[in-house]
């Protein structure tokens, strides 16, 4: 389905809780916050039916996300039946990790096409301060356990920060030099608890790391169903990839809408308005009605975000609550 602005939208990106086990310092308070009421959250047979419209209309690539989705119960059995909706050809999973070791196999056997684990850093100390959680050894056994599964697409994503993490880009694109993985380094955004951070541009980040690794140059490849570019070195496995929303907006060509854990479908991340699906699904809309709504909100997404100027950006809830 293509918006107003002839942008073919293909890809969506559904929130499956709100709950984390972590309490990463970009992204929640570290008392936490008042979670959603369990039955404020979509069901997964709810997201199965809105991901089938959306499979009707072209949208084709799903990504779960949370919160943390794995501490949502039988996430396997969503990707399962993702996976059989006619049209939909990948679905693949963000996750810290921690809880991938045990579900690691069940979400193979599932279908899952590929999953991005999110590692700041590789020090225990700096994870744990990070994180607030001291549960890097379970995130590094999660990552070991999805080695396990060649037919899964494994990378690593890094949010690089002033004074919280800058030793450790260089080690963490070390993993790709080790292991069969990309890195990526994704822009910090200055939403929720991330308005308190200091971002590192993704140009100051490839040039550390161009220090270690002369060589590391842009390639055309595309890698996932997201906008990293993409750079490769003689001495890698994997990829160097950098997603820039902030600095190098790629808005012009950005493919995809959000689904909160509520039901709220987004067409950009930078504003608060969405179409309130979880209140159709409940009413009793036929999947007619259902699929006008959603198309209307593709219809209307934006045509870019103000993430840059800081004025204009109407969205004031964090990342938990939208979907990472």
């Amino acid at each position: 389905m293509k918006d107003q602005y002839g942008r073919t939208i293909d890809y969506i990106r559904i929130s499956v809780t709100d709950r984390c086990n972590l309490r990463c310092v970009y992204c929640m308070p570290e008392e936490g916050v008042e979670q959603v009421a369990h039955e404020e959250i979509l069901t997964y047979q709810e997201i199965v039916r809105i991901a089938r419209l959306c499979a009707r209309m072209g949208i084709s690539k799903v990504k779960l996300t949370g919160g943390e989705p794995l501490v949502r119960k039988g996430l396997y059995s969503l990707v399962r039946d993702l996976k059989r909706c006619e049209g939909i050809e990948q679905v693949t999973l963000t996750t810290n990790g921690v809880e991938l070791k045990s579900q690691m196999e069940e979400l193979a056997k599932a279908g899952l096409d590929a999953v991005n684990i999110s590692l700041d850093t590789l020090d225990a100390g700096m994870y744990a301060s990070v994180t607030r959680r001291d549960m890097l050894d379970q995130a590094l056994e999660g990552l070991k356990e999805a080695l396990r599964y060649p037919q899964v697409k494994v990378k690593i994503n890094c949010v690089p920060m002033r004074n919280v993490n800058e030793g450790q880009w260089t080690t963490l694109a070390g993993l790709s030099r080790d292991l069969p993985v990309d890195v990526r380094f994704i822009e910090l955004m200055p939403i929720g608890e991330g308005r308190g951070l200091e971002g590192v541009s993704p140009d100051e980040a490839l040039a550390r790391l161009r220090a270690v690794w002369p060589d590391l140059h842009p390639t055309d490849e595309r890698r996932g169903n997201g906008p990293a570019q993409y750079y490769a070195a003689a001495a890698l496995k994997g990829r160097i990839g950098f997603i820039s929303a902030v600095s190098h907006a790629f808005c012009a060509a950005c493919n995809r809408v959000r689904l909160t854990s509520t039901g709220v479908l987004k067409p950009c991340l930078c504003y608060e308005e969405g179409t309130d699906l979880r209140s159709l699904l409940r009413g009793g809309c036929t999947d007619e009605a259902l699929a006008r709504a959603m198309a209307g909100a593709i219809r209307g997404k934006p045509p870019a975000h103000c993430f840059a100027r800081e004025e204009g950006v109407t969205e004031r809830r964090a990342m938990f609550q939208i979907g990472g």
